[in-house]
């Protein structure tokens, strides 16, 4: 099987667009989509239906359930509780319905996958260092988490004697004896200083990762942020990749 996982569309519906162009020439066989389908972006219907033709395997995220008021947003920064507030106000009542049918988790043949982490889902915990981690290691039994959420694109081993090793952007053959956190990055917003849009391809036959990005129009992103008003921050963001 081939999968390829996504995640962190954040309303970025030129993003999207270009990822899904990229990946017709990946011969997958099936996509994953691990939530933030809204927020930031000025396209949030766009771009959840589009991912309601490409998958039928999407999670909620944090900024999915803000959209609902079904996560508290007054720890979000004014940038995102801005942009929540705009799409709460932009989204349809038929993907409202949708999207508040997502699952948290999901589970394969030998990786389970989740937006933010495997320990307390809904709880919208990070995992950026060694000691996050090492908690999240605790709440799966697969080979394979794979997650979202900080927009980082990163993997984390661990072996059976407790020791963690962190690898950056670069394709890996799986090892026996370990067990991997892989973040997919962000379709619509990265934040690892590199501004195209990411994604994970994931062959269970070859034991493979590779992880990819794709170049997309962030101008025409940028300029549908400023004319439908949200934060010029947001816009602003998209260039650096940060």
């Amino acid at each position: 099987m081939r999968y390829v996982i996504f995640s962190d569309i954040h309303g970025n519906l030129e993003a999207l667009n270009a990822f899904t162009e990229a990946v017709k020439k990946e011969n997958a066989d099936e996509l994953i989509c691990l939530g933030d389908l809204v927020g930031y972006g000025a396209d949030p219907n766009e771009c959840i239906e589009v991912v309601r033709g490409l998958t039928k395997t999407v999670l909620a995220g944090n900024h999915d359930h803000a959209a609902l008021e079904l996560t508290d947003i007054s720890l979000f920064n004014n940038y995102a509780k801005s942009a929540i507030l705009w799409t709460r106000d932009s989204l349809t009542e038929d993907n409202k319905s949708w999207l508040r049918k997502l699952p948290l988790t999901g589970e394969f043949a030998d990786f389970m996958i989740v937006h933010a982490t495997p320990r307390e889902p809904v709880e919208w915990l990070y995992i950026l260092t060694i000691g996050e981690a090492r908690d999240s290691f605790e709440a799966f039994d697969q080979k394979i988490c794979f997650i979202g959420h900080s927009h980082q694109v990163m993997a984390v081993s661990r072996d059976g004697e407790e020791n963690f090793n962190t690898r950056f952007p670069s394709s890996f053959k799986l090892q026996e004896g370990l067990q991997y956190i892989i973040n997919v990055g962000s379709v619509g917003q990265p934040r690892d200083r590199d501004n195209r849009s990411s994604y994970v391809v994931y062959d269970t036959d070859c034991r493979q990762i590779e992880f990819k990005r794709v170049k997309y129009d962030i101008i025409g992103a940028q300029e549908k942020i400023i004319k439908a008003g949200l934060p010029p921050y947001l816009a602003e963001r998209l260039a650096s990749g940060r």
